[in-house]
């Protein structure tokens, strides 16, 4: 994977598609968790790929070539929802549906709806740690963070999930 990395560095397009290939399925699924549609995940896809390419020279560390693309892919999701927040749908059958009162909302929370209400460093250091299964120092390293900061960061948001766990729970 090395030299893939090497050959990639020095301009060689095949080298780059082999590597990027090979990690494609994890951008997909971690653009997937944070825009939280098909469409905008591929288009994560297609934008780290682009990135990647054009700064495959930046890469000082060959072997941490996937932890570089996760970093531009976590860079690109965040950038697609900042455009998103930017527009306001207003779909008229939901908002028919929201001023019914014979509908019975449960008060259920879901994963999703839980990884929601984190700001954008807390959710990424839950994903890189429970979905993907890093470290704390290879965490540190993706995050820019001192390996202190990830963990309090990491044991402070896990608190703040179990409090609103626990909190649903009671109305259940």
């Amino acid at each position: 994977m090395i030299d893939l990395v090497y050959k990639a560095q020095k301009g060689n397009e095949e080298s780059f598609l082999s590597l990027f290939q090979k990690y494609e399925k994890d951008i997909y699924r971690m653009a997937y968790l944070y825009v939280k549609n098909k469409e905008d995940a591929l288009d994560v896809v297609q934008e780290t790929a682009y990135r990647a390419f054009k700064k495959i020279n930046t890469l000082k560390n060959p072997e941490f070539f996937k932890t570089w693309l996760i970093k531009i892919a976590k860079s690109c999701a965040t950038d697609v929802l900042r455009k998103k927040k930017k527009v306001i749908h207003l779909n008229l059958e939901q908002k028919d549906f929201i001023e019914s009162d014979d509908h019975d909302l449960p008060l259920s929370l879901t994963l999703q709806d839980l990884l929601d209400t984190l700001d954008e460093r807390e959710k990424s250091i839950i994903l890189l740690k429970f979905y993907y299964g890093y470290t704390l120092k290879e965490i540190s390293k993706i995050e820019e963070l001192p390996l202190g900061t990830v963990k309090s960061v990491l044991y402070r948001t896990l608190a703040k999930l179990e409090k609103k766990v626990r909190k649903v729970d009671m109305y259940e």
